[in-house]
């Protein structure tokens, strides 16, 4: 349940970044920092639950999506703080060009990370009562 927040959070901070880009409203700047925020708080969360599985369960690190899912969920999260941090910045510099580049790097990690975890569930079960 907690996956989606990050997923929509740094995904509308894309959009708000592009927004930005071409019009240059530091509403868009600000939407971007909030939902880059929250999404970063929700990926924490959703970054324990997962590690509670990951490390409670020795048979999830043994399947073969396990170790890029964490990885790139990681990977995610660093990205996008980083990208919170050049958002802090005044005025233009802190959208373009770092951090659209920043925004579109997260949110091409997000499929890829999807598809591990989707992999995790559906096919090996992790995270299901059975």
């Amino acid at each position: 349940m907690l996956i989606p927040i990050p997923i929509v959070c740094f995904v509308g901070a894309l959009v708000t970044d592009i927004v930005y880009a071409v019009t240059a409203e530091m509403m868009w700047a600000d939407f971007s920092s909030w939902l880059l925020a929250v999404g970063i708080i929700g990926g924490v969360l959703a970054a324990i639950a997962g590690l509670i599985d990951f490390l409670g369960n020795r048979l999830i690190r043994q399947e073969a999506p396990a170790w890029p899912h964490l990885i790139g969920n990681l990977v995610a999260l660093v990205l996008a703080f980083i990208n919170n941090l050049f958002h802090t910045r005044d005025a233009y510099t802190s959208v373009v060009p770092a951090g659209l580049i920043l925004s579109i790097l997260t949110v091409l990690v997000l499929p890829v990370t999807v598809w591990f975890g989707r992999e995790m569930v559906y096919r090996y079960g992790a995270g299901v009562v059975r």
